[in-house]
């Protein structure tokens, strides 16, 4: 029983997408708006019961969506996972590096354990997918990368070290490849959203009274971003629709960045 393709644009038909971190926030706003745009969906996560609960959700609404274990920062973990979802599904054609995690550290206490720990997930496993997907691609002449960054990659906030830094590498890292790829008809794009609204955020915003108040106030539209709202943008990326859009760093963030201070 499909649901989602009567009056649907299926702009990720005949595509197998890739998502990494895809069980909650972002990434699983990212996983059901690629599928629903057609595309056979795999998508990796730790979180392995909310992963498998979501992916049987999504089957269940009649899309193609399937979930595997994968540890972005273990080269191992992750390329069982994209082995697994090449079985399913074939050749990955379209990759979304989503996974990460948060670090507000001061630079000088922040241990180098906890520091390669925090760039093994946020920086070296968007490598390390990419690494996976290149050679098919390449094969192929066809492919589209979109790497989530922040808002964070072009203008911070106090106590957001590393985070920021990051962030920056993703949108450097993308930059290169698109110059690198172009040649083999490989796209690759970052997306840099500011506040969403998602599990994290309900948590960060609560740890200080007003906090959320003081985010709104800030906003030119009155309001943060829906996970919907970044994932339309990805899987926009993701599609033939941006044929010609490549080693860009789309801002998504709802006119944020536009203020002075």
């Amino acid at each position: 029983m499909v649901l989602w393709q009567i009056g649907d644009h299926m702009k990720l038909n005949n595509e197998h997408i890739f998502v990494t971190g895809g069980a909650t926030g972002i990434g699983a706003a990212i996983v059901f708006e690629s599928a629903k745009s057609g595309a056979a969906v795999s998508f990796c996560d730790l979180q392995v019961e909310a992963g498998e609960r979501y992916a049987q959700q999504l089957r269940d609404k009649g899309l193609v969506v399937n979930f595997f274990e994968g540890n972005v920062s273990n080269f191992s973990s992750l390329e069982r996972a994209h082995n697994e979802s090449i079985h399913k599904h074939g050749p990955i054609t379209g990759l979304v590096n989503n996974a990460g995690i948060n670090s507000y550290e001061d630079a000088a206490t922040l241990s180098e354990k906890d520091w390669d720990n925090f760039f093994a997930v946020d920086l070296k496993g968007v490598w390390l997918n990419i690494k996976l997907v290149l050679p098919n691609m390449r094969l192929n002449r066809k492919g589209s990368i979109v790497n989530i960054a922040s808002i964070h990659a072009r203008m911070s906030y106090p106590n957001f070290f590393p985070y920021s830094a990051a962030k920056s590498g993703v949108v450097g890292l993308t930059r290169n490849l698109a110059l690198d790829e172009g040649q083999y008809q490989i796209r690759t794009n970052s997306v840099s959203p500011g506040y969403v609204h998602t599990d994290l955020y309900e948590k960060w915003s609560k740890e200080i009274v007003g906090r959320h108040d003081e985010v709104i106030a800030k906003q030119p539209l009155g309001r943060i971003a829906q996970p919907s709202e970044v994932a339309k943008v990805v899987t926009f990326l993701l599609s033939d629709d941006s044929s010609f859009v490549n080693g860009a760093d789309w801002i998504v963030d709802g006119g944020l960045h536009c203020r002075f201070a």
